[in-house]
Protein backbone atom coordinates (compact mmCIF):
# COMPACT_ATOMS: atom_id res chain seq x y z
CA UNK A 1 0.00 0.00 0.00
CA UNK A 2 1.51 3.10 -1.23
CA UNK A 3 0.37 7.04 -0.53
CA UNK A 4 -1.79 9.04 -2.49
CA UNK A 5 -0.23 12.52 -1.65
CA UNK A 6 -2.28 14.51 -4.21
CA UNK A 7 -5.69 13.53 -2.27
CA UNK A 8 -7.65 12.81 -5.92
CA UNK A 9 -8.73 9.56 -5.34
CA UNK A 10 -10.47 10.74 -2.04
CA UNK A 11 -10.57 12.18 1.59
CA UNK A 12 -9.89 9.96 4.37
CA UNK A 13 -8.64 6.58 4.53
CA UNK A 14 -7.36 4.02 1.75
CA UNK A 15 -8.18 5.28 -1.60
CA UNK A 16 -9.88 3.40 -4.78
CA UNK A 17 -6.20 2.75 -6.09
CA UNK A 18 -5.75 1.34 -2.33
CA UNK A 19 -3.02 3.79 -1.27
CA UNK A 20 -3.43 5.29 2.14
CA UNK A 21 -3.72 9.39 2.23
CA UNK A 22 -1.74 11.56 4.49
CA UNK A 23 -4.12 14.47 5.20
CA UNK A 24 -7.76 14.40 4.52
CA UNK A 25 -7.08 17.23 1.86
CA UNK A 26 -4.50 16.24 0.14
CA UNK A 27 -2.79 19.65 -0.23
CA UNK A 28 -0.23 18.95 2.76
CA UNK A 29 1.81 16.37 0.50
CA UNK A 30 2.83 18.04 -2.33
CA UNK A 31 3.18 21.38 -0.52
CA UNK A 32 5.74 19.62 1.94
CA UNK A 33 7.86 17.85 -0.57
CA UNK A 34 7.58 21.74 -2.83
CA UNK A 35 9.21 23.51 0.14
CA UNK A 36 11.36 20.62 1.18
CA UNK A 37 12.92 21.45 -2.71
CA UNK A 38 12.63 24.79 -2.70
CA UNK A 39 14.47 24.96 0.93
CA UNK A 40 17.46 22.72 0.12
CA UNK A 41 17.54 24.17 -3.46
CA UNK A 42 17.99 27.55 -2.44
CA UNK A 43 20.30 27.31 0.14
CA UNK A 44 23.50 27.54 -1.80
CA UNK A 45 26.19 28.73 0.68
CA UNK A 46 28.85 29.88 -1.93
CA UNK A 47 26.66 31.51 -3.84
CA UNK A 48 27.75 35.30 -1.09
CA UNK A 49 30.94 34.27 -2.09
CA UNK A 50 30.99 33.17 -5.63
CA UNK A 51 32.99 36.00 -6.95
CA UNK A 52 35.45 35.40 -4.44
CA UNK A 53 35.37 31.57 -5.16
CA UNK A 54 35.87 32.24 -9.01
CA UNK A 55 39.02 34.98 -8.65
CA UNK A 56 40.88 33.49 -5.86
CA UNK A 57 43.27 30.32 -6.16
CA UNK A 58 40.31 27.93 -6.77
CA UNK A 59 39.71 29.08 -10.43
CA UNK A 60 43.21 32.02 -10.50
CA UNK A 61 40.00 33.90 -13.04
CA UNK A 62 40.51 38.02 -12.96
CA UNK A 63 38.13 40.25 -11.93
CA UNK A 64 37.89 41.77 -15.71
CA UNK A 65 37.51 37.68 -16.86
CA UNK A 66 34.68 37.31 -13.95
CA UNK A 67 32.80 40.99 -15.02
CA UNK A 68 32.78 40.67 -19.03
CA UNK A 69 33.07 37.02 -19.96
CA UNK A 70 31.79 35.11 -17.51
CA UNK A 71 28.45 36.68 -15.27
CA UNK A 72 27.26 37.95 -18.94
CA UNK A 73 26.43 34.48 -20.21
CA UNK A 74 23.71 33.78 -17.51
CA UNK A 75 21.81 37.12 -18.54
CA UNK A 76 21.81 36.26 -22.13
CA UNK A 77 21.16 32.74 -21.67
CA UNK A 78 18.26 33.14 -19.47
CA UNK A 79 16.21 35.71 -21.54
CA UNK A 80 17.00 33.06 -25.03
CA UNK A 81 15.40 30.11 -22.56
CA UNK A 82 12.62 32.04 -21.05
CA UNK A 83 10.08 31.54 -23.70
CA UNK A 84 10.81 27.48 -24.91
CA UNK A 85 11.36 26.56 -21.13
CA UNK A 86 7.93 28.31 -20.28
CA UNK A 87 6.19 26.65 -23.20
CA UNK A 88 7.65 23.19 -22.52
CA UNK A 89 6.90 23.21 -18.79
CA UNK A 90 2.80 23.56 -19.93
CA UNK A 91 3.07 21.07 -22.36
CA UNK A 92 5.22 18.46 -20.06
CA UNK A 93 3.03 19.58 -16.70
CA UNK A 94 5.49 20.72 -14.63
CA UNK A 95 6.88 18.23 -12.34
CA UNK A 96 9.72 17.10 -15.33
CA UNK A 97 10.68 20.22 -15.53
CA UNK A 98 11.16 20.68 -11.80
CA UNK A 99 13.26 17.61 -12.27
CA UNK A 100 15.33 19.27 -15.40
CA UNK A 101 15.93 22.18 -12.51
CA UNK A 102 17.19 19.48 -10.05
CA UNK A 103 19.36 18.32 -12.41
CA UNK A 104 20.66 21.60 -14.02
CA UNK A 105 21.34 22.92 -9.95
CA UNK A 106 23.31 19.73 -9.46
CA UNK A 107 25.06 20.18 -12.80
CA UNK A 108 26.32 23.39 -12.28
CA UNK A 109 27.75 23.27 -9.16
CA UNK A 110 29.49 20.10 -9.67
CA UNK A 111 30.64 21.81 -12.96
CA UNK A 112 31.61 24.83 -10.79
CA UNK A 113 33.66 22.34 -8.57
CA UNK A 114 35.25 20.14 -10.87
CA UNK A 115 35.96 22.82 -13.99
CA UNK A 116 38.64 25.07 -14.47
CA UNK A 117 38.81 27.79 -16.67
CA UNK A 118 37.07 30.63 -18.22
CA UNK A 119 34.84 28.18 -20.55
CA UNK A 120 34.34 25.93 -17.68
CA UNK A 121 32.57 28.70 -16.16
CA UNK A 122 30.61 29.94 -18.89
CA UNK A 123 29.28 26.58 -19.22
CA UNK A 124 28.18 26.60 -15.70
CA UNK A 125 26.31 29.75 -16.01
CA UNK A 126 24.55 28.92 -18.89
CA UNK A 127 23.70 25.50 -16.97
CA UNK A 128 22.27 27.47 -14.32
CA UNK A 129 20.16 30.01 -16.52
CA UNK A 130 18.08 26.55 -17.46
CA UNK A 131 17.27 26.74 -13.72
CA UNK A 132 16.62 30.00 -13.83
CA UNK A 133 14.21 29.61 -16.75
CA UNK A 134 12.49 26.70 -14.61
CA UNK A 135 11.30 28.91 -11.86
CA UNK A 136 7.68 29.07 -13.49
CA UNK A 137 7.74 25.54 -12.74
CA UNK A 138 8.14 25.66 -9.33
CA UNK A 139 5.47 28.60 -8.84
CA UNK A 140 3.63 27.15 -10.95
CA UNK A 141 3.24 23.48 -10.21
CA UNK A 142 1.54 23.84 -6.74
CA UNK A 143 -1.73 25.09 -8.56
CA UNK A 144 -2.33 22.29 -10.27
CA UNK A 145 -2.43 19.80 -7.78
CA UNK A 146 -3.72 21.44 -4.92
CA UNK A 147 -7.68 23.04 -4.86
CA UNK A 148 -8.16 26.50 -5.41
CA UNK A 149 -9.50 27.23 -1.46
CA UNK A 150 -5.69 26.47 -0.65
CA UNK A 151 -3.90 28.67 -2.90
CA UNK A 152 -2.97 31.30 -0.85
CA UNK A 153 -2.23 28.99 1.83
CA UNK A 154 0.41 27.01 -0.47
CA UNK A 155 1.86 29.69 -2.44
CA UNK A 156 2.85 31.66 1.32
CA UNK A 157 4.21 28.22 2.06
CA UNK A 158 6.49 28.13 -1.03
CA UNK A 159 7.59 31.36 -1.16
CA UNK A 160 8.70 31.96 2.54
CA UNK A 161 10.62 28.05 1.80
CA UNK A 162 12.57 30.23 -0.82
CA UNK A 163 13.59 33.06 1.08
CA UNK A 164 14.12 30.38 4.40
CA UNK A 165 16.30 28.75 2.56
CA UNK A 166 18.49 31.44 0.93
CA UNK A 167 18.50 33.27 4.52
CA UNK A 168 19.98 29.86 6.33
CA UNK A 169 22.68 29.43 3.55
CA UNK A 170 24.05 33.17 3.40
CA UNK A 171 23.75 32.60 7.50
CA UNK A 172 25.43 29.10 7.33
CA UNK A 173 27.92 30.49 4.82
CA UNK A 174 29.27 33.37 7.00
CA UNK A 175 29.16 31.67 10.28
CA UNK A 176 31.59 28.89 8.61
CA UNK A 177 34.08 31.10 7.01
CA UNK A 178 33.80 33.65 9.81
CA UNK A 179 33.83 31.48 13.18
CA UNK A 180 34.81 28.16 11.65
CA UNK A 181 37.65 29.04 8.86
CA UNK A 182 35.91 26.97 6.28
CA UNK A 183 37.23 27.26 3.08
CA UNK A 184 34.92 28.48 -0.04
CA UNK A 185 35.50 25.05 -1.35
CA UNK A 186 33.70 23.47 1.54
CA UNK A 187 31.13 26.29 0.65
CA UNK A 188 30.93 24.47 -3.02
CA UNK A 189 30.67 20.60 -1.84
CA UNK A 190 27.90 22.00 0.65
CA UNK A 191 26.62 23.43 -1.72
CA UNK A 192 26.08 20.37 -4.02
CA UNK A 193 24.97 18.12 -1.30
CA UNK A 194 21.76 20.48 -0.82
CA UNK A 195 20.98 20.73 -4.37
CA UNK A 196 21.37 17.08 -4.95
CA UNK A 197 19.05 16.56 -1.78
CA UNK A 198 17.03 18.89 -3.16
CA UNK A 199 16.75 16.87 -6.47
CA UNK A 200 15.81 13.84 -4.90
CA UNK A 201 13.06 15.43 -3.63
CA UNK A 202 11.62 16.12 -6.72
CA UNK A 203 10.72 12.39 -7.77
CA UNK A 204 8.26 12.35 -4.90
CA UNK A 205 6.15 15.13 -6.24
CA UNK A 206 2.49 13.92 -7.37
CA UNK A 207 2.17 14.52 -11.47
CA UNK A 208 -0.31 16.43 -12.03
CA UNK A 209 -3.34 15.84 -14.96
CA UNK A 210 -3.50 19.30 -16.30
CA UNK A 211 -1.88 22.38 -17.34
CA UNK A 212 -2.93 25.57 -16.31
CA UNK A 213 -2.92 27.84 -19.75
CA UNK A 214 -4.41 24.42 -21.54
CA UNK A 215 -6.84 22.90 -19.37
CA UNK A 216 -7.56 18.96 -20.75
CA UNK A 217 -6.12 19.97 -24.24
CA UNK A 218 -2.95 18.02 -23.41
CA UNK A 219 -3.84 14.82 -21.50
CA UNK A 220 -1.65 12.98 -19.14
CA UNK A 221 -2.78 9.61 -20.88
CA UNK A 222 -2.52 10.18 -24.98
CA UNK A 223 -3.24 7.01 -25.30
CA UNK A 224 -1.55 4.29 -28.26
CA UNK A 225 -3.42 5.13 -31.85
CA UNK A 226 -5.45 2.14 -33.04
CA UNK A 227 -3.60 -0.40 -34.47
CA UNK A 228 -5.24 -0.44 -37.87
CA UNK A 229 -1.85 -1.03 -40.43
CA UNK A 230 -0.90 -3.33 -38.16
CA UNK A 231 1.90 -3.95 -35.68
CA UNK A 232 4.57 -3.01 -38.15
CA UNK A 233 3.58 0.33 -38.36
CA UNK A 234 2.19 1.13 -34.98
CA UNK A 235 4.81 2.49 -33.72
CA UNK A 236 5.54 5.35 -36.64
CA UNK A 237 1.78 6.00 -36.10
CA UNK A 238 2.08 6.86 -32.49
CA UNK A 239 5.07 9.19 -33.06
CA UNK A 240 3.65 11.19 -35.47
CA UNK A 241 0.46 11.10 -33.73
CA UNK A 242 2.00 12.74 -30.83
CA UNK A 243 3.72 15.14 -32.98
CA UNK A 244 0.74 16.20 -34.05
CA UNK A 245 -1.18 16.78 -30.38
CA UNK A 246 1.85 18.01 -29.03
CA UNK A 247 2.02 20.91 -32.20
CA UNK A 248 -1.88 21.69 -31.86
CA UNK A 249 -0.75 22.40 -28.65
CA UNK A 250 1.72 24.85 -28.44
CA UNK A 251 0.03 26.15 -31.75
CA UNK A 252 -3.63 26.97 -29.31
CA UNK A 253 -0.82 27.81 -26.30
CA UNK A 254 0.66 30.54 -28.25
CA UNK A 255 -2.46 32.09 -29.96
CA UNK A 256 -4.40 31.93 -25.99
CA UNK A 257 -0.92 33.92 -24.78
CA UNK A 258 -1.46 36.69 -27.69
CA UNK A 259 -5.05 37.25 -27.12
CA UNK A 260 -4.65 36.91 -22.94
CA UNK A 261 -1.43 39.47 -23.56
CA UNK A 262 -3.53 41.90 -25.47
CA UNK A 263 -6.45 41.97 -22.75
CA UNK A 264 -4.13 41.87 -20.00
CA UNK A 265 -2.02 45.08 -20.99
CA UNK A 266 -5.24 47.19 -21.85
CA UNK A 267 -5.70 48.33 -18.55
CA UNK A 268 -3.46 51.42 -18.14
CA UNK A 269 -2.45 51.54 -14.67
CA UNK A 270 -1.62 47.45 -14.60
CA UNK A 271 0.06 48.20 -17.23
CA UNK A 272 2.31 50.69 -15.25
CA UNK A 273 2.54 48.06 -12.03
CA UNK A 274 3.65 45.85 -14.94
CA UNK A 275 6.49 48.35 -16.19
CA UNK A 276 7.64 48.53 -12.76
CA UNK A 277 7.52 45.07 -12.25
CA UNK A 278 9.87 44.01 -15.62
CA UNK A 279 11.66 47.08 -14.61
CA UNK A 280 12.53 46.46 -11.14
CA UNK A 281 13.13 42.85 -11.93
CA UNK A 282 15.95 43.86 -14.19
CA UNK A 283 17.52 46.47 -11.82
CA UNK A 284 17.25 44.14 -8.91
CA UNK A 285 18.87 41.28 -10.98
CA UNK A 286 21.84 43.01 -12.02
CA UNK A 287 23.04 44.61 -8.88
CA UNK A 288 22.91 41.48 -6.88
CA UNK A 289 24.57 39.67 -9.94
CA UNK A 290 27.69 42.26 -9.65
CA UNK A 291 27.55 43.87 -6.13
CA UNK A 292 30.21 41.25 -5.18
CA UNK A 293 32.69 42.50 -7.44
CA UNK A 294 32.06 45.93 -6.09
CA UNK A 295 32.30 44.93 -2.59
CA UNK A 296 36.10 42.87 -4.18
CA UNK A 297 36.91 46.66 -5.32
CA UNK A 298 36.54 48.60 -2.22
CA UNK A 299 37.25 46.18 0.70
CA UNK A 300 40.71 46.45 2.62
CA UNK A 301 43.32 43.32 2.24
CA UNK A 302 43.00 40.83 4.85
CA UNK A 303 39.53 41.75 5.25
CA UNK A 304 37.40 38.86 6.22
CA UNK A 305 33.95 39.27 3.95
CA UNK A 306 30.37 39.24 5.33
CA UNK A 307 28.31 38.64 2.43
CA UNK A 308 26.75 36.13 3.81
CA UNK A 309 25.67 37.74 6.47
CA UNK A 310 24.44 40.58 4.58
CA UNK A 311 22.44 38.39 1.40
CA UNK A 312 20.59 36.72 5.13
CA UNK A 313 20.21 40.10 6.81
CA UNK A 314 18.63 41.57 3.33
CA UNK A 315 16.61 38.22 2.67
CA UNK A 316 15.04 38.13 6.31
CA UNK A 317 14.46 42.29 6.26
CA UNK A 318 12.90 42.32 3.18
CA UNK A 319 10.74 39.14 4.08
CA UNK A 320 9.73 41.06 6.94
CA UNK A 321 9.08 44.22 5.05
CA UNK A 322 6.88 42.12 2.63
CA UNK A 323 4.98 40.49 5.38
CA UNK A 324 4.28 43.87 6.51
CA UNK A 325 2.78 45.40 3.05
CA UNK A 326 0.19 42.98 3.40
CA UNK A 327 -1.42 44.53 6.35
CA UNK A 328 -0.93 48.01 5.64
CA UNK A 329 -4.59 49.52 4.75
CA UNK A 330 -4.16 52.13 1.92
CA UNK A 331 -6.31 52.91 -0.94
CA UNK A 332 -3.82 51.24 -2.77
CA UNK A 333 -5.49 51.63 -6.13
CA UNK A 334 -4.39 55.68 -5.54
CA UNK A 335 -1.52 55.82 -3.73
CA UNK A 336 0.48 52.80 -4.92
CA UNK A 337 2.05 54.60 -8.06
CA UNK A 338 3.03 57.54 -6.31
CA UNK A 339 4.47 54.89 -3.22
CA UNK A 340 6.47 53.15 -5.90
CA UNK A 341 7.88 56.73 -7.08
CA UNK A 342 8.98 57.99 -3.62
CA UNK A 343 10.84 54.17 -2.35
CA UNK A 344 12.48 53.97 -5.56
CA UNK A 345 13.86 57.19 -5.08
CA UNK A 346 15.24 55.83 -2.04
CA UNK A 347 16.80 52.68 -3.97
CA UNK A 348 18.64 55.38 -6.39
CA UNK A 349 19.91 57.12 -3.32
CA UNK A 350 21.16 53.88 -1.50
CA UNK A 351 23.05 52.57 -5.20
CA UNK A 352 24.30 56.29 -5.14
CA UNK A 353 25.75 55.92 -1.68
CA UNK A 354 27.84 52.81 -2.97
CA UNK A 355 29.00 54.09 -5.91
CA UNK A 356 30.35 57.23 -3.91
CA UNK A 357 31.74 55.60 -0.52
CA UNK A 358 35.32 53.61 -0.04
CA UNK A 359 33.62 52.32 3.18
CA UNK A 360 32.97 48.75 2.91
CA UNK A 361 30.54 48.96 5.46
CA UNK A 362 28.49 51.54 4.52
CA UNK A 363 28.17 49.40 1.40
CA UNK A 364 27.00 46.46 3.34
CA UNK A 365 24.11 48.75 4.84
CA UNK A 366 23.10 50.12 1.34
CA UNK A 367 22.61 47.12 0.05
CA UNK A 368 20.38 45.62 2.97
CA UNK A 369 18.29 48.67 2.21
CA UNK A 370 18.18 48.15 -1.36
CA UNK A 371 17.01 44.74 -1.02
CA UNK A 372 14.72 45.04 1.55
CA UNK A 373 12.83 48.15 -0.11
CA UNK A 374 12.93 46.24 -3.67
CA UNK A 375 11.24 43.34 -2.01
CA UNK A 376 8.64 45.53 -0.63
CA UNK A 377 7.61 47.12 -3.44
CA UNK A 378 7.60 44.55 -5.47
CA UNK A 379 5.07 43.20 -3.64
CA UNK A 380 3.06 46.36 -4.04
CA UNK A 381 2.96 45.41 -7.46
CA UNK A 382 2.28 41.64 -6.99
CA UNK A 383 -0.96 42.04 -5.49
CA UNK A 384 -2.04 45.21 -7.98
CA UNK A 385 -1.49 42.91 -10.37
CA UNK A 386 -3.36 39.84 -9.15
CA UNK A 387 -5.89 41.15 -7.76
CA UNK A 388 -7.05 42.49 -11.07
CA UNK A 389 -6.29 39.32 -12.99
CA UNK A 390 -7.96 35.62 -12.51
CA UNK A 391 -5.67 32.93 -11.79
CA UNK A 392 -4.46 31.51 -15.69
CA UNK A 393 -4.14 35.15 -16.79
CA UNK A 394 -1.82 36.13 -13.24
CA UNK A 395 0.38 33.10 -14.21
CA UNK A 396 0.78 34.61 -17.89
CA UNK A 397 1.40 38.18 -16.97
CA UNK A 398 4.02 37.58 -14.48
CA UNK A 399 5.77 35.29 -17.57
CA UNK A 400 5.40 38.00 -19.14
CA UNK A 401 6.84 40.10 -17.02
CA UNK A 402 9.86 37.95 -15.97
CA UNK A 403 10.58 37.59 -20.08
CA UNK A 404 10.52 41.60 -20.37
CA UNK A 405 12.64 42.53 -17.57
CA UNK A 406 15.36 39.88 -18.35
CA UNK A 407 14.94 41.01 -21.52
CA UNK A 408 15.48 45.00 -20.69
CA UNK A 409 18.56 43.21 -18.51
CA UNK A 410 20.38 42.15 -21.69
CA UNK A 411 20.47 44.99 -23.12
CA UNK A 412 21.72 46.89 -20.15
CA UNK A 413 24.88 44.45 -19.63
CA UNK A 414 25.21 44.58 -23.37
CA UNK A 415 25.39 48.03 -22.66
CA UNK A 416 27.27 48.36 -19.63
CA UNK A 417 29.08 45.56 -19.12
CA UNK A 418 29.97 44.20 -22.73
CA UNK A 419 30.65 47.72 -24.57
CA UNK A 420 34.33 47.55 -25.48
CA UNK A 421 34.29 51.60 -26.41
CA UNK A 422 33.06 52.27 -22.73
CA UNK A 423 35.23 50.13 -20.61
CA UNK A 424 33.51 51.38 -17.39
CA UNK A 425 34.48 50.61 -13.99
CA UNK A 426 32.42 48.89 -11.25
CA UNK A 427 31.88 51.97 -9.51
CA UNK A 428 30.73 53.49 -13.03
CA UNK A 429 28.83 50.82 -13.64
CA UNK A 430 26.59 51.10 -10.15
CA UNK A 431 26.50 54.85 -11.05
CA UNK A 432 23.92 54.03 -14.28
CA UNK A 433 22.17 51.70 -12.27
CA UNK A 434 21.63 54.34 -10.00
CA UNK A 435 20.55 56.85 -12.50
CA UNK A 436 18.45 53.73 -13.85
CA UNK A 437 16.14 53.62 -10.70
CA UNK A 438 16.00 57.45 -10.34
CA UNK A 439 14.63 57.73 -13.85
CA UNK A 440 12.15 55.62 -13.02
CA UNK A 441 11.21 56.66 -9.89
CA UNK A 442 10.44 60.09 -11.71
CA UNK A 443 8.67 58.33 -14.16
CA UNK A 444 6.43 56.67 -11.07
CA UNK A 445 6.47 60.18 -9.29
CA UNK A 446 4.98 61.74 -11.94
CA UNK A 447 2.12 59.23 -13.02
CA UNK A 448 1.29 58.84 -9.49
CA UNK A 449 0.76 62.37 -9.06
CA UNK A 450 -1.54 62.59 -12.02
CA UNK A 451 -3.35 59.42 -11.04
CA UNK A 452 -3.95 61.15 -7.19
CA UNK A 453 -5.43 64.09 -9.02
CA UNK A 454 -7.67 62.19 -10.89
CA UNK A 455 -8.87 60.27 -8.06
CA UNK A 456 -9.07 62.82 -5.23
CA UNK A 457 -10.02 66.16 -7.20
CA UNK A 458 -13.56 66.29 -8.57
CA UNK A 459 -12.76 69.18 -11.51
CA UNK A 460 -9.92 66.51 -12.71
CA UNK A 461 -13.06 65.16 -14.37
CA UNK A 462 -13.07 61.75 -12.44
CA UNK A 463 -15.12 60.32 -9.36
CA UNK A 464 -12.78 59.98 -6.31
CA UNK A 465 -12.54 56.93 -4.73
CA UNK A 466 -9.71 55.12 -6.97
CA UNK A 467 -7.90 54.88 -10.02
CA UNK A 468 -10.35 54.89 -13.02
CA UNK A 469 -7.89 52.83 -15.02
CA UNK A 470 -7.83 50.00 -12.58
CA UNK A 471 -10.39 47.51 -13.19
CA UNK A 472 -12.79 47.09 -9.42
CA UNK A 473 -15.09 44.98 -10.96
CA UNK A 474 -14.47 41.35 -12.48
CA UNK A 475 -11.47 40.28 -13.22
CA UNK A 476 -9.57 40.47 -16.45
Amino acid sequence: MGFCWSGECGCSGPCRAGHYVPCCTGWVGPTVLLCVYGFFSMMRPIEPFLTEFLTGTYKNLTTEQVTRQVFPVLTYSNVVLLVPVFLVTDLLRYKPVIVLQGLTYVATFLLLLVGSGVHSAQLALFIYSIAMAADVAYFSYIYTVVHASYYQRVTSYVRAAILLGYAVGGLLAQLLVSLGGVSLYCLAVITLISVSAALITTFFLPMPKTSLFLHGAYPAQQGSPPDEGGAHDSESQDFWVKSAAAAEHVGRMLTSVLVDCKKCYSSAALLFFCIWAATGRCGFYQVTGYVQLLWVHIQPHNFTAYNGGVDAIGTLSGAAATVAVGHVSLEWSVWAELILGGFTLLIAGALFLMDLTDNIWISYACCVLFKTLYMQLATVCTFQIAKALNRRRYALVFGVNSFAGAVLQSVLTAVVINTRSLQLTITSQFFIYASYFAALSLLFTVRGVHTVLRAKWPAAGDRAGGSPDLPDGPRL
